[in-house]
């Protein structure tokens, strides 16, 4: 049994944020930015039309149209965020009464950026199993209104946008070459607390309370140089697992699709590993870090643009919070 891509989509908001318009709000520049994080604008949601579970309806719409399938022939939704509509229930719920979906099952998973990767592996293993055939896989974020946009908060301001992006997986008993052919997952607890939003967590007795509201420990905070340095290492390890897991060499590969976590992260890698700018795909620069939804997005726009095509080698690769990271080799 193999688990195909059968429809990619995406939704942005209409909202855009520029260097420009960040200037205004912190002591920053364009230039800054860019050397930085190699990010020019990205997508801001607005209330009361964009939540994180009706943009990935939308995405999710999309993909099932390209996929060229109704949205009765899905039998399970996965849905990967760190910014849920609702402490509870889960955004994957809300999403498929939105879509008007059946009593199918739908959860979320909280793997923040490397949440694309883990719901993939979660649906391969249920569709090789034989237990579902179509599989909703969507990853959004709203990120934008947990943001300090102030000189304090900028080094995590100027990264961080909000988006959603949707895939449909589906089983085929017939096929011996094309889809999910390995998939590569890590975890390290130790440096959990490296890049963590604390509050409102279940560790106090109170959720929610002033102290933890001028401390900001209800606001992202990441150690930057410390993330940087782990991402750049175990990117390269586990592309190479799963190179090494199926024969492969980098040549062969046909597009890199890192999670868009930081410009300056992509290009290293590409360095690293010889490819030539046709084998990556970046669009960061647009819409900066959309988390668990970067990877898909990027997705869906490489295919849109043709540089995703039939029998391609494509990597998947996400690293973020956890630390959690992982690979996912698909032959299209």
């Amino acid at each position: 049994m193999r688990s195909i891509v059968k429809g990619v989509g995406h939704y942005v908001p209409e909202n855009v944020i520029t260097n420009a318009d960040l200037e205004k709000m912190m002591d920053t520049s364009d230039e800054w930015i860019v050397e930085r994080t190699g990010i020019h604008q990205r997508r801001y949601f607005t209330e009361g039309k964009d939540t994180t579970s009706s943009m990935g309806a939308r995405a999710a719409e999309m993909a099932l149209e390209r996929a060229q399938m109704k949205k009765e022939e899905i039998d399970l939704i996965i849905f990967a965020t760190l910014s849920p509509d609702y402490n509870f229930p889960g955004s994957g719920v809300l999403m498929q009464r939105q879509m008007g979906l059946s009593t199918i099952p739908a959860f979320d998973i909280r793997q923040q950026c490397s949440g694309f990767v883990y719901g993939l592996s979660m649906a391969d293993a249920y569709i090789k199993s034989g237990i579902y055939k179509n599989i909703l896989l969507v990853g959004a974020e709203v990120q934008s209104n947990i943001i300090d946009h102030s000189n304090k908060g900028r080094h995590i301001a100027v990264i961080f946008g909000d988006g959603a992006g949707a895939v449909v997986i589906s089983a085929d008993e017939k096929e011996t070459e094309r889809g999910i052919l390995s998939i590569h997952l890590h975890a390290e607890g130790e440096y959990a607390e490296e890049l963590v939003l604390k509050h409102p967590g279940s560790i106090r007795k109170n959720r929610m309370t002033v102290d933890i509201i001028e401390n900001e420990e209800h606001r992202a905070h990441m150690n930057g140089p410390v993330v940087f340095k782990h991402a750049v290492s175990r990117f390269m390890e586990v592309i190479n697992e799963g190179l090494e897991a199926n024969n492969l060499t980098p040549k062969q590969i046909d597009l890199l699709i890192p999670h868009q976590a930081n410009l300056r992260i992509s290009e290293y890698i590409q360095k690293k590993m010889g490819l030539n700018d046709s084998q990556v795909f970046n669009n960061i620069q647009k819409y900066g870090n959309t988390t668990a939804a970067s990877i898909p997005i990027a997705l869906s726009e490489a295919w849109e643009q043709g540089k995703v095509k039939n029998g391609d080698l494509l990597c998947l690769a996400a690293f973020g919070s956890g630390f959690t990271w992982g690979s996912t080799f698909v032959r299209w």
